[in-house]
């Protein structure tokens, strides 16, 4: 019995007195210990326990000790714990040890433990597992349980009989010895602070691989296989090593190369705009283009609807960074420049980043630069979409836009930034820089010198930062290598800010030019973090990285792209310390400086230690192989030169400062190193202080391989080199990284299994993917307690704190969903959960991404005569070493196949495909005090060499080369089977392909197959006496890989380069047997590369098997060359070569068409050749292709052995030749059918009646379908399938189909799917009415009258349609998501379904709180529902918002198009749209199935053998037909003139017809409406591809295309789904919806029957009808032209051909009656749209009864009517005026309106002059025309755009009727006082009197009316202007009445403009002061003075009588008194 024992001795340095008690946990089983009472400072236990065991005990498992304080009252107090991992034990048996606890916080505390540890397994042998040993797996013999990690990807595939057994799951880690009697047992957590670290040396132990497992096994328990997850048996399966890493298939660097972009913005309208009685002009700015739209006159709400176009063509980082700018100006003229009213700024990125590359429809709010205390200076409502190239935007439908004037809810902002954006202040500080290159010639440098008489640095550095669109510049620093600033330069912008990267750019300040020295992108996402526990954009103060191009100076940099930024940097250019940090503005506060320019100022200086302690680094390489080095370069000697930094570069690195300035650092690393000396372990410290860097391999010359590439004969001797550097240690950062993309490489590594699963249809790709989920989650865990250390180490910034944070939060999340997910994973949701999981993915890698960098990258470059030719950068991290095993460097100590590429440009195209040099080489980095084993990853069996002047007495100086004294002799064996879908390398369109296979040094050829992209060579390579360097153990796990390399053979020229690929052969080792499971290995499928893009497939098999003692005899048996015409080349041997089964192949040759040209000459007499594994089949020739293109035999069958595993089908080759006179042949162009798999027929199933399920007999064609052909058209019909009953099925349709039927969805409970449908019938409805009647007194709606219907109302019915279905799709996909949350949510919560609906409730109430997006959906899609009102019955047809085809699967249900190809492919990156490389097209079809067929076919009715499995097809002579094109309109169209506007016309051509519409263009419009139709007689198959295009009239010179779209009419005319006229879904003989088809539906139907073999309709009494035992019903009576009704079956036979899809086996969707949209495109923009036509297109055969005349869908003539507004009276207008006499204010009042725009009409009352309390009264009328288009709601006006305009151009515009108060002034411009603005279509009700008239009419969502509707309205309307704060408030009221009337009806009562006849108003009474005081003073003085003044006059006169009395008084007083005394 296995068991594991565990001795608990003591526990020592407890601290304090009392009870101890131990807990003792292994594999989730505790025990407790005795408790050891009243002990001090030791306890002892003495006590062992015991675990039986059932499996073996594995490494990766862990012992648990904790122990506690014991108390009888509380609960046990824990004193600390003691982890370990049992890896020693389960290697040796025994471990006896002492070592400290750890408390809860991981830090180490003195108390320590001594246990001792047994382990007995079952045979006693314990340590069996050797060091790094893979085991080989038992076989498990029921081969039921398929494994999840079964790899497919790996060099070796396996039956399902390989699987582990239970006991051994998977790889043992591997563990090295880290150290000098150091135990190794690994303790995990532990922290070791600074002090400790220099005490103990190195001492933790190394895991070297990460292995969870068996925690996931125990977790499982016992269940199910299904749910237990093998997660690492890959590493037995696969043979991933770990000491080789993968090497990177993708080659070219695809970043910088320019590519086509085209940005399109419409601008709508403008809103709310902040200022008085503005002209607001909008300016679109991107880059440096800007274009402006027409300036609105007078208004604070202007609309446009102006559409821009902005074509670029650069690199998409250059593109994404753009800015966008729309800003609105305020009266901008010619002379003027205007003023700037407010600006939105976002990046070109941001709007890509969309779904669907779009805005659409959203208001951008406007913020003014110069003033960000200032608010919101108005809205703008536009799209913006950004299209790259082979984007297809889907525009939303455009009809009529109600629904977005809800500015709040529409805002122009991504997916969760808040609509309040705050202003925020961006301090980026730019501290010093060091290691910059010479940016002068040194020829420059001696004549200063001779001039200043000093040596001066040869660089003149600033730097410049670059953020949303704005620049600032630091201050140059003269003459220095290592500049200085200290300085800080302030963006202040919106936060969080639409522009995602800063751009940070050292620049050489020069008198010519300056250039960039380097340039560092920070992403802002990087650096913050959104969530609700986010920050704030920060970062460092960090040392950022540049790189650029190579160092040296030229005077014309060919790479200067790299210096700004563009593609990859080849070479480290200097090293920049750069600080970011953002504070969020109070703008209330007084002090704040309000503009937004950039402002630089100076900081303080920053402390060496900041950044991070220096640390002495060491880095280490060896060379093992130099193999594939271009021959361009091969005859000269060559060396390969790494470098770190500037260290390590001899030609051009450190520019040392003058010596004027004596290097500071020189002395720091003095001091430093002296430091490190003396801290590092005492035996190396004399050795270590003079190591001089090795950073070159020796040069040599290398040796010829074969015709393309030569090797260095490295052989046994490797060469090596190494590096000191010192750098700031900030190590951590890189270690989270190299964590985190550990876990991403492993998760991505298993979804491509995961796809390769589905891809293959093996079984199980569920377990697979839950496989995958389990280790996700453990990664997840195990990063956050590794993550989780040296939190207090130097040079910490705030960034690298809360990225920890934020990681470790993030990766906790994605470990829960994916333990989530991984329970919700079944069959049938693999795929849903497979894009979640990708989605991980990406947030993985975007976390992983360190925007703090620390050291820099690593570049190695291949060197030839002292220049540098090519290079290969390698990120540091991914070479760093680390202890602790996971955060080591995917790539650290393991030797890795390295491609060599050419710098910058020169590695565009294909000169970067080709290898420059291929390397296999050995990297380790670390700091220097670890680097004890820095070989111990290299391949063993060697010796080193030492420098000879070091003396060979040093331990621990580093090899300069290694001698392997171990080599192992191997035979490969490479089985070249075939390959497919290869890349067009020739001018044919064909390739003559050979494979090279390298391995090693050797390399071999395979045979040259000419013609072919799919070539099968069937060939065997043998390599003999491959020799390879190391044990013979390691090379089994570890082989190197194998590169294919296939070519095109040329006659004249070298072979042409098709693409590349990598392989990992299978191993046989001598002592092992050669059989399975292994051996012989089978053959799969290789991607071949070409730069980025897949140049194909290759199917091969590798095995590399030793030769042992014994030679080459002991070897599997080679069987000779078998086929005598191939002389000696070998065959793929038995066992590994596809085991064949026969196939008939039956070829349908139908016709060829469009076939261009062949060197000039016309194809006359083409044939077609298929041709499949080597068998084939010949076309008849069609002699003459000019009369009649299709071929007389229509089926031919050819018999061929193929394998029996589909996926290994070979290719079926389609080529057209043409039989030129002499018997010549010429190739025409050609087709490979990759996959045959849609054309395999199986025979149809009887039980089964859906018809999608299998090939059928469909229409009578007998054809193959593979469930693609089921049209998605409409969910709801194509979900319901039947089954057959026994007896009939009644399909009940409504009786009433007439209706439009609101569909009032029920639900019925949450957690059910099932939905009942009410559909309310005409009495319901007609119930409602009655109702609303009775409540409003009104009936709103008043029923459209049958003449006034239109096809124009049907089309725009069937829109809001359309888009009511969008939305219902929207709410159900959101309302799908919100139960698939609750789902996961209960699940997590572990609750049952039932307890749900409660919950569900619950949590919705919570989540209202945040009403998210989805929320949102539903709501709108609901009150769509709600707020419209019962719609009229018209009837409807189907808008496809894209092409018809697309929903029919191209009509190819059983004739297939097969483009045929000649000429080279286009090589750029996004495969050269191949259109242009189309010669023709085959039409026909393929079907394919083992032989022999089941009789049932064969013997059914009617079969006839000729036609094989292609019955009833109809005949392919030449047809006569009449087709029909309406166009309706074109939308979005790409602007062809300098105005940005089009004059579009509609050309349409098919065959030799051609019709232009020229006369009838369009003036100035984007989106024309055309409304028209064209007929055109055409002969089947000579002309049946129509071309309709869309130019542009231009009055000089030739018309533009704009675009045009290709349709095949021959496709869809023999379709069965009917596309020949759609079929609409009533009947009716007259009025808009008459029936365009000649035949009747009744004779539709009896035909379709007839064809499918089934019986004909039977029509029964009481509106039924039974097809095909279906039973339909309807209605049967129809009104003729006089209204009477009479009966009919025409009503039932529609019903039942708008159902043929429930017909079983043999229905399918019929085309209904449709408008398409259909993508323009020109050929000089390929994959660009450039605009959308809306059209249908009618066949009728000539043969058959002619269609009725064509219908009139000319577009709707806009109706005349006249608004006349009556202005009686104005009340509370504000007072503007103070009079000069008294100061009384007071306003002379009028009012002005206008409908269309202030220029056109705008119309003024007379002036209430002097009103003095607001009132005015006017009794004037204003009269204004106009052309209304009612269904579109827009006004329509023609007028010529300018003086200069040739014509008049059309301008829609929402009908707005705007009305101004002012205050007329005499000799200043008149005061406006304020303004309404009322929609016709919807405006508030005018208030009773001018009491109840008040602001809230307008704000508050009031019921509207509409002026259409109501023809006359009266009321108070409030007047409004904003005041200095942007409050709306009240200026005035006026009374208005409104009056509508026809144009008929204002003749017959004219009335006159203001109080004019006919029918006058009578004069106002207005107040006579309001007459000039000075033409009546007399008057005017009297109403001044009498009415307001009088009593004050009277009191007046009063005061003065009785001042005079008393004056009089006073003045006669003393005389009297004198008289009086003197008695007188």
């Amino acid at each position: 019995m296995m068991a594991l024992m565990v001795h608990l001795k003591t526990v020592g340095h407890l601290r304090g007195k009392g009870d101890r008690i131990a807990k003792v946990t292994f594999r989730g089983l505790p025990f407790y210990s005795r408790v050891a009472e009243n002990c001090e400072e030791e306890a002892n236990f003495n006590e062992t326990f015991r675990w039986p065991i059932a499996s073996r005990l594995d490494g990766n498992e862990m012992l648990e000790i904790q122990v506690y304080n014991y108390s009888k009252v509380f609960s046990n107090r824990l004193v600390g714990t003691f982890c370990m991992v049992l890896q020693k034990v389960a290697e040796e048996g025994h471990l006896e040890l002492t070592d400290t606890l750890i408390d809860d916080n991981n830090t180490s505390i003195k108390t320590s433990v001594t246990i001792e540890i047994r382990y007995q397994s079952m045979d006693g042998a314990v340590g069996v597992w050797s060091d790094g040993e893979f085991l080989d797996v038992p076989d498990d013999r029921d081969g039921m349980f398929a494994f999840e990690t079964d790899s497919l990807l790996s060099g070796q595939s396996h039956g399902p009989g390989t699987s582990p057994g239970r006991s051994l799951q998977g790889s043992i880690p591997t563990f090295r010895k880290a150290g000098k009697g150091v135990f190794s047992a690994m303790k995990l957590g532990k922290i070791k602070s600074y002090k400790d670290d220099h005490k103990k040396g190195d001492e933790p132990a190394v895991l070297d691989m990460e292995d969870l497992d068996r925690k996931a096994m125990r977790l499982a328990g016992a269940l199910d296989p299904d749910t237990i997850s093998l997660a690492s048996v890959t590493a037995v399966t696969t043979n991933v090593s770990n000491k080789r890493s993968k090497p990177d298939i993708k080659m070219e660097p695809s970043s910088g190369r320019p590519v086509d972009y085209q940005i399109n913005i419409t601008v709508i309208e403008a809103r709310q705009l902040i200022g008085l009685n503005m002209d607001p002009v909008v300016c679109v700015e991107i880059g440096d283009d800007k274009k402006y739209t027409s300036m609105k006159e007078s208004t604070n709400c202007p609309y446009y609807n102006e559409y821009f176009v902005f074509d670029f063509h650069v690199p998409p980082d250059v593109m994404f960074d753009k800015i966008i700018k729309l800003s609105v100006i305020h009266s901008k003229n010619l002379l003027r420049s205007g003023t700037l009213v407010g600006t939105f700024k976002m990046d070109v990125g941001t709007v890509y980043s969309q779904p669907e590359h779009q805005f659409y429809h959203k208001w951008a709010s406007l913020s003014d630069p110069d003033d960000i205390t200032a608010g919101c200076k108005g809205y703008i409502k536009c799209d913006i979409a950004v299209v790259g190239k082979g984007d297809n935007i889907k525009t939303p439908h455009k009809a009529n836009e109600t629904d977005e004037d809800d500015i709040e809810g529409n805002l122009l902002l991504p997916e969760g930034i808040p609509a309040e954006r705050q202003w925020a202040r961006f301090y980026v500080k730019i501290y010093r820089a060091e290691g910059l290159p010479k940016m002068n010639t040194s020829i420059m440098a001696n004549v200063k010198k001779a001039f200043i008489g000093e040596n001066r640095d040869l660089v003149d550095p600033y730097v410049q930062v670059q953020f949303a669109g704005q620049k600032g510049k630091t201050s140059v620093q003269k003459s220095s290598y290592e500049p200085i600033w200290n300085e800080m330069v302030i963006f202040t912008e919106l936060f969080p800010p639409l522009c995602k990267r800063l751009k940070v750019q050292i620049r050489d300040s020069d008198k010519v030019n300056d250039v960039a020295i380097g340039t560092h992108f920070i992403d802002l996402r990087k650096i913050s973090n959104d969530g609700d526990k986010g920050f704030l954009p920060t970062m460092g103060p960090a040392w950022v990285n540049m790189y650029g191009s190579t160092r040296q100076y030229t005077l014309m940099d060919e790479h200067q792209d790299l210096n700004e930024g563009l593609g990859e940097g080849v070479s480290f250019r200097a090293r920049l310390l750069v600080s970011i940090a953002v504070e969020i503005l109070d703008t209330t506060s007084p002090e704040i400086i309000s503009s937004t320019e950039v402002q630089v100022e100076t900081v303080s200086n920053i402390s060496e230690s900041a950044t991070g302690k220096i640390e002495e680094f060491f880095l280490f390489g060896s060379f093992l192989e130099a193999t594939m080095i271009d021959r361009k370069i091969g005859d000269k000697t060559i060396t390969f030169e790494i470098t770190i930094g500037n260290y390590g570069n001899q030609i051009d690195g450190v520019s040392k400062p003058s010596s004027a300035k004596k290097k500071k650092k020189d002395g720091e690393n003095e001091e430093e190193e002296s430091e490190l000396i003396q801290n590092s372990s005492e035996d190396e410290a004399d050795e270590d202080g003079d190591l001089v860097s090795v950073s070159s391999t020796p040069l040599m010359k290398p040796v010829i391989t074969d015709r393309n590439y030569f090797h260095l004969p490295y052989f046994e001797k490797k060469p090596c080199v190494y590096i000191k550097s010192w750098w700031q240690d900030q190590r951590r950062r890189l270690y989270n990284s190299n964590m985190m993309d550990k876990i991403a490489d492993k998760l991505e590594e298993g979804l491509n299994d995961v796809q390769e699963v589905i891809k293959t249809e093996k079984a199980f790709p569920e377990r697979r993917l839950r496989g995958v989920l389990e280790e996700l989650n453990i990664g997840c865990s195990r990063f956050v307690m590794l993550a989780n250390k040296d939190v207090n180490q130097a040079g910490r910034t705030k960034l690298d704190r809360e990225r920890l944070k934020s990681c470790m939060r993030e990766m906790d999340s994605v470990g829960q969903q994916a333990k989530q997910i991984r329970t919700q994973v079944k069959k049938n949701t693999i795929k849903d959960k497979l894009k979640l999981v990708q989605n991980f993915l990406q947030r993985l890698r975007f976390l992983a991404d360190e925007p703090q960098h620390s050291i820099p990258d690593v570049f190695v470059w291949m060197m030839s005569n002292n220049k540098r030719i090519a290079y290969a950068r390698i990120p540091s991290k991914d070479i760093l070493y680390s202890i602790v095993d996971e955060e080591t460097g995917r790539d650290c100590g393991k030797v890795k196949a390295v491609f060599f590429k050419l710098p910058g440009k020169k590695g565009f195209g294909p000169a970067g495909w080709t290898v420059q040099a291929k390397l296999e080489l050995y990297l380790w980095l670390g700091l220097n005090k670890q680097r004890k084993d820095f070989l111990s990853g290299l391949p063993n069996g060697f010796e080193e060499i030492k420098a000879d002047k070091m003396g060979s007495g040093l331990q621990s100086v580093p090899p300069v080369s290694l001698i392997y004294n171990m080599k192992q002799v191997f035979q490969l064996r490479a089985h070249m089977y075939q390959a497919r879908s290869l890349f067009a390398a020739d001018s044919s369109g064909l390739s003559d392909p050979f494979a090279r296979v390298f391995f090693s040094s050797h390399s071999q050829v395979t045979e040259v197959l000419s013609e072919t992209l799919c070539p099968t060579w069937d060939q065997l390579l043998v390599f003999d006496d491959v020799e390879l360097f190391g044990e013979a153990s390691e090379l089994r796990d570890d082989p190197p890989i194998i590169v294919v390399e296939i070519y095109d053979q040329d006659t004249v020229g070298k072979a042409e380069f098709i693409g590349r690929t990598f392989a990992k052969p299978t191993i046989k080792m001598c002592d092992e047997h050669y059989g399975p499971p292994r051996f012989p290995p089978q053959l799969e499928y290789y991607q071949i590369y070409r730069g980025n893009c897949i140049a194909g497939e290759l199917l091969a098999a590798f095995e590399l098997l030793q030769i042992g003692q014994g030679g080459r005899a002991d070897l599997p048996p080679l069987e000779g060359p078998t086929d005598s015409e191939r002389g000696p080349i070998l065959p793929v041997p038995l066992g590994i070569r596809p085991v064949l089964s026969r196939y008939r192949i039956e070829v349908l040759f139908w016709g060829l068409r469009d076939l261009k040209r062949i060197n000039l000459a016309q194809v006359d007499r083409p044939r077609v050749d298929i041709e499949c594994a080597g068998r084939g089949v010949q076309s008849a020739l069609i002699q003459n292709y000019k009369k009649n293109p299709n071929f007389s035999t229509l089926v031919k069958w050819f018999e061929v052995d193929l394998p029996e595993n589909e996926l290994l089908h070979p290719p079926l080759n389609i080529r057209v030749v043409d039989c030129r006179a002499f018997g010549r042949y010429i190739l025409v162009g050609s087709h490979a059918v990759s996959s045959l798999r849609r054309f395999i027929y199986s025979a149809p199933d009887k039980t089964s009646n859906n018809w999608a399920t299998a090939a059928k007999l469909m229409n009578g064609y007998m054809v193959l379908t593979n469930g693609g052909s089921q049209p998605r058209s409409s969910p709801s019909l194509s979900s319901r399938t039947f089954s057959r009953p026994a007896g009939d099925v009644l399909v009940n349709m409504d009786t009433e189909a007439s209706i439009r039927k609101m569909d009032t969805v029920v639900k019925l409970d949450a957690m059910s799917d099932a939905v009942v449908k009410v559909d309310m019938t005409e009495e319901e409805s007609d119930k409602k009415k009655k109702k609303k009647k009775k409540k409003g007194g009104v009936e709103e709606e008043d029923e459209t009258d049958e003449s006034v219907l239109d096809w124009w109302s049907k089309y725009f019915a069937s829109i809001e349609t359309m888009k009511e279905t969008l939305r219902a799709q929207d709410a159900a996909q959101a309302e799908a998501e919100e139960r698939e949350d609750l789902e996961i949510a209960a699940e997590a919560a572990d609750i049952k379904p039932d307890d749900l609906l409660l919950k569900g409730s619950k949590m919705r109430e919570k989540s209202k709180e945040k009403k998210s997006s989805k929320d949102k959906k539903k709501g709108q899609a609901a009150d769509g529902a709600e707020k419209r009102p019962v719609k009229a019955k018209v009837d409807e047809l189907m808008v496809y918002n894209k092409e018809l085809e697309s929903e029919y699967g191209n009509f190819e249900d059983w004739l297939h198009t097969f483009n045929l190809y000649r000429g080279k492919a286009g090589d750029d990156d996004e495969h050269a749209l191949d259109d242009d490389r189309i010669v023709g097209r085959f039409k026909g079809s393929l079907c394919m199935y083992k032989l022999p067929l089941s009789e049932e076919i064969t013997k059914e009715a009617g079969f006839d053998p000729n036609m094989g499995m292609f019955q009833s097809i109809p005949h392919n002579d030449p047809i006569n037909v009449l087709v029909r094109i309406f166009v309706v309109r074109a939308t979005d169209l790409h602007p062809a003139d300098i105005n940005g506007k089009a004059d579009p016309y509609v050309v349409i051509k098919l065959g030799k017809s051609e019709v232009k519409d020229k006369e009838n263009y369009i003036s100035k419009q984007l989106n024309p409406v055309f409304g028209k139709s064209f007929d055109i007689e055409a002969t089947f198959p000579m002309e049946s591809m129509l071309t309709v295009s869309v130019y542009d009239w231009d009055l000089v010179g030739t018309d533009d295309l704009i675009g045009e779209t290709k349709i095949d009419l021959e496709n869809r005319f023999y379709s069965k789904y009917r596309a020949t006229c759609g079929i609409s879904s009533n009947y009716s003989l007259h009025g808009y919806n008459v029936w365009r088809d000649p035949m009747k539906p009744s004779q539709i139907l009896a035909k379709l029957c007839k064809e499918s073999k089934i019986d004909g309709p039977q029509y029964g009494p009481g509106g039924k009808v039974k097809v095909a035992s279906r039973i339909f019903m309807g209605p049967t009576e129809i009104d003729d032209e006089n209204g009477l009704k009479k009966q009919t079956e025409e009503h039932l036979a529609l019903t039942v051909l708008n159902h043929w899809e429930e017909i079983p086996r043999l229905g399918c969707k019929l085309v209904p009656e449709h408008v398409e949209t259909r993508p323009l495109l020109n050929p000089d923009k390929p994959g660009i749209e450039q605009g959308r036509i809306e059209m249908w297109v009618d066949m009728f055969p000539m043969d058959m009864p002619a269609p009725g005349p064509a219908i009139d869908i000319s577009p709707r003539k806009p109706k005349r009517y006249e608004l006349r507004v009556i202005i009686w009276n104005t009340d509370e207008v504000i007072l503007e005026d103070d009079d000069y006499f008294t100061g009384e204010k007071s306003s002379d009042i009028f009012v002005r309106g206008w409908l269309k725009g202030q220029q056109e009409d705008k119309q003024d009352t007379d002036v209430h002059y002097h009103s003095l309390t607001g009132e005015g009264n006017f009794n004037w009328r204003f009269v204004y025309p106009f052309d209304y288009l009612m269904a579109e709601e827009k006004i329509v006006i023609s007028k010529k755009e300018s003086m200069f305009s040739w014509d008049e151009t059309e301008y829609k515009i929402p009908p707005r009727l705007t009305m101004q108060v002012w205050d007329a002034d005499h000799f200043s411009a008149d005061d406006f006082l304020g303004a309404i603005e009322l929609d016709l279509n919807r405006f508030p009700r005018g208030a009773k009197t001018a009491k109840q008239c008040s602001l809230d009419m307008i704000r508050n969502e009031l019921p509207t009316i509409s002026i259409f509707k109501q023809k006359r309205v009266k009321g108070w309307w409030p007047f409004v202007a904003r005041d200095e704060n942007d409050e709306m408030e009240l200026t005035g009221k006026v009374e208005a009445e409104l009056h509508l009337v026809t144009a008929e009806e204002a003749e017959k009562s004219p009335v006159g403009l203001g109080r004019n006849e006919p029918d006058p108003l009578e004069k106002p009474n207005r107040p006579d002061t309001t007459f000039l005081w000075f033409l009546s003073p007399l008057k005017a003085i009297r109403y001044l003075v009498c009415n307001r003044y009088k009593w004050l006059i009277i009191k007046i006169v009063l005061a003065l009588l009785l001042l005079i009395m008393l004056g009089l008084f006073l003045y006669s007083m003393p005389g009297y008194l004198v008289k009086k005394l003197l008695g007188a």
